[in-house]
């Protein structure tokens, strides 16, 4: 059996390597000549994490991973901070560590763990044909590859995934803009070895250690799309919208590089609940594409990637029953991890002003059970547990 895999990033090589693994032929790739993420780092949940564990990479991920003993929010204006408990109780109860990582870096390991002279760069596809005993890819460059199966891992623009569901579906702007970096792990900054969190005005600022003494940092500020802003404003930008914030927050500011700072408008995609035709199947985010605000958009591809496999591997009825069974056991687990994360986005950033106040009040009262509570609940629903 041969999986054509379409997309080298997260979700495409953790679906290629799971498959190898199951014993099944693959063949990957990629649009791009050149991987250059959008998002500097990602926050590896332990549900993502046991994924990549039981793909073998257990060594590989935890020599890139941060350490994130410590979760705090701090007050906008004077710093003080709001509440700060330590990771431990979750990493015990769901018997992993999270791995915030460079999202570069993750990437690079996951392609040189497959064989990075393997993939084939700047393949760009433009339609997939199904036929009686398996599936044809056409790039834009005139060439094909064939297939006893397709995984449309080709991301939140996928090119498959209309002629899987049937129909376009477009993204949903959930209102804010996200600039991420990484910086140099400073003191005066934040602690080393702590998730950092600045909120206040429907806004945030959060800095978290990845490897090689860096944070990973990001803004958070709800604007309308489409605004004149890019790399040659970012630190005029992040200083207006950020002006009477606490010092470390200038100091950030100040230490950012703006050539490498990134500048993202937040999407997502209403759930769907088809994720296969024939034997063709979305994975990632071509088949749910979540805002950032629960850390799960990776993470449910690594899922996706594991599921997959075993489907296919456990089932003796073919390939389409397979990818039935697959899609059959990641629709509501993913359409969940949507809409908590959309939740939690307008919360977050002042969609509803009385809720977001009553967060911030909230979170002077946290002793860290209630929101580990959740994160527990959102890790252990993975197939992993």
């Amino acid at each position: 059996m041969k999986a054509i895999v379409i997309g080298g990033g997260i979700g495409g090589m953790s679906a290629a390597l799971a498959l190898e693994k199951a014993g099944i032929e693959t063949e990957v790739f990629e649009a791009v000549k050149e991987m250059k993420p959008v998002g500097a780092a990602i926050s590896v949940w332990p549900n993502g994490v046991k994924c990549l564990n039981a793909l073998g990479l257990k060594a590989q991920l935890r020599a890139l991973s941060g350490n994130m003993a410590f979760m705090a929010y701090q007050d906008f204006a004077s710093g003080a901070t709001l509440t700060r408990f330590s990771m431990e109780p979750l990493v015990r109860q769901v018997g992993e560590y999270p791995s915030p990582v460079a999202r570069a870096e993750l990437q690079a390991m996951l392609i040189d763990s497959y064989g990075r002279e393997r993939v084939s760069f700047g393949k760009r596809v433009a339609q997939v044909e199904q036929h009686e005993h398996g599936v044809t890819a056409l790039f834009e460059d005139g060439t094909t590859a064939q297939g006893d199966l397709l995984i449309a891992a080709d991301g939140a623009h996928s090119v498959i995934r209309q002629s899987v569901l049937g129909e376009k579906v477009e993204r949903r702007y959930a209102g804010y803009v996200n600039w991420n970096g990484l910086v140099e792990i400073d003191a005066a900054l934040a602690p080393a070895d702590q998730w950092t969190t600045f909120v206040g005005e429907g806004k945030r600022v959060s800095l978290m250690p990845v490897s090689g003494n860096r944070f990973y940092f990001f803004f958070d500020v709800p604007l309308p799309k489409g605004l004149a802003e890019d790399r040659s404003t970012v630190k005029a930008d992040l200083r207006r919208y950020f002006q009477g914030w606490a010092q470390p927050v200038q100091r950030l500011i100040d230490a950012i590089d703006p050539a490498t700072t990134n500048r993202v408008e937040i999407h997502d995609i209403d759930p769907f609940s088809r994720f296969v035709s024939g034997r063709v199947a979305l994975l990632g985010d071509a088949a749910h594409s979540t805002t950032p605000d629960i850390g799960q958009g990776g993470c449910a591809a690594m899922e996706d990637a594991l599921v997959l496999a075993t489907s296919l591997a456990a089932h003796s009825l073919g390939i389409e029953d397979a990818l039935r069974r697959y899609e059959a056991r990641r629709v509501s687990r993913t359409r969940d991890l949507v809409l908590k994360a959309r939740k939690r986005c307008d919360v977050t950033h002042g969609k509803d002003p009385a809720a977001t106040a009553a967060w911030y009040q909230e979170l002077r009262q946290e002793t860290g059970e209630r929101v580990l509570a959740g994160m527990c609940e959102t890790i252990e629903g993975g197939p992993l547990g």
